[in-house]
Formats: structure tokens, sequence, C-alpha cells
């Protein structure tokens, strides 16, 4: 799906070039862009689509200079087309994904909601990420701490982490150590990125 000139993808290394800022960074901090057939830029937030990529940071700063500097035009060395949305399209699907996680996390037995479950897995030490939602009040976030040598995620509003388990809002929830917490604090790092210009979505302790 790529054009000759892009960057190469290879599976040997975990850092890439990001097109805006000119740094490299690991690449669960970057977003994938491919070329669609018909030259249209697609992000590829999962990073497994065929052909050639070209990488801006997670950051809406970085993307929002790439898009008015046409680099993806010089990325691909091709005229390309570019949504007007895309931006917010990224955003979209770097919170399915969270949620996604969360969820899978939540069926497993790594993930509990509601304050009292929260309290009591950081008590008893079994939480290694504590989230807690952006627009929830800030009084009764500040009754539960991030847990020794763990992780805070606070960019994921309250529909959002209900969604993840099942209910229509969640204020507190919390995950134990296993093989999606480290994902989900990447997620969420993402998601953190695109949210900071845009009014104070919380923050992410990575």
């Amino acid at each position: 799906m790529g054009r000759a000139g892009a960057t190469t993808d290879r599976s040997d290394g975990a850092e890439r070039k990001c097109l805006a800022t000119g740094e490299i960074q690991p690449k669960h901090g970057l977003i994938r862009f491919v070329l669609s057939p018909d030259d249209e830029v697609f992000p590829d937030v999962m990073g497994k689509l065929p052909g050639r990529g070209v990488y801006v940071a997670s950051e809406r700063s970085a993307l929002e200079e790439a898009i008015k500097k046409k680099l993806f035009a010089r990325g691909f060395k091709s005229q390309v087309k570019m949504r007007g949305d895309l931006i917010d399209e990224i955003e979209t699907q770097i919170a399915r994904r969270l949620v996604d996680l969360i969820s899978l996390a939540r069926k497993s037995g790594q993930a509990i909601a509601g304050y009292e479950k929260v309290k009591d897995w950081l008590i008893k030490e079994e939480a290694r990420i504590l989230l807690q939602a952006s627009d929830g009040s800030a009084r009764g976030k500040s009754k539960l701490s991030t847990p020794y040598k763990g992780k805070f995620v606070g960019c994921m509003t309250a529909n959002e982490l209900g969604m993840a388990f099942g209910r229509e809002t969640v204020i507190h929830a919390a995950l134990a150590s296993g093989g999606l917490s480290k994902r989900v604090v990447e997620e969420a790092q993402r998601l953190q990125g695109l949210r900071e210009l845009k009014g104070g979505n919380g923050r992410t302790e990575g």
C-alpha cells in the first residue's frame, strides 16, 4: 500500500524516525501511516498493515505540523490525499483500542472497577495500574494513589472506561500485573499525546 521512497518497515528494530520532529523514538509512541491504493494517507494504529509506511509521534502538535507542512507527501515521495478529520480519527481508533485492551484484561480477571474494589487492590498491592476517568471528581480521585512502582492512566473519560467494563460509566479502575498492562500503558500514552492540547483530559504516567 506504500510508495517508493517511504521508510521501509523492518522487523528487527523497535525505533522509527518521526516525520515531523526528525527524532528517533520507540515505535510504541508513534503512529504509522501507509498509503491506500488511491493515495490517501491512512493511519495504521495497530502497525500491522502491509507496505511501506512513515511515522509521526503520537502528539497532536506533531500531527498538525505534519499535515500543515505537507510532510506526508515528502515522506511518501508522492502526491497524497488527506481526510479533514485525520487526527480525530486517530484519536478515536486509539481510544477504541485502549477500551478493547482493558476489556480483555477484565475478562481474564486482570482488571476491576469501582472505588471500593480498587481501594482493596491497592491496599493488598495487587494493582499495577490505577485508571481514573479524566472527567471524574478531582476530590474523589484524590483519595486513591498510584500503586508503588506502578502506573497511572488518566486520559480516558468515564464513558470510555465504562465501555471497557460493560457499564455506563466508570470513574475508578485498576489493572494487575500481566501481559496486557504494558500495552495498556503504551496505548494510554499515545492517547494522552493526542488529547494534551484539548483541555486537560488527565495525565498518564509512563
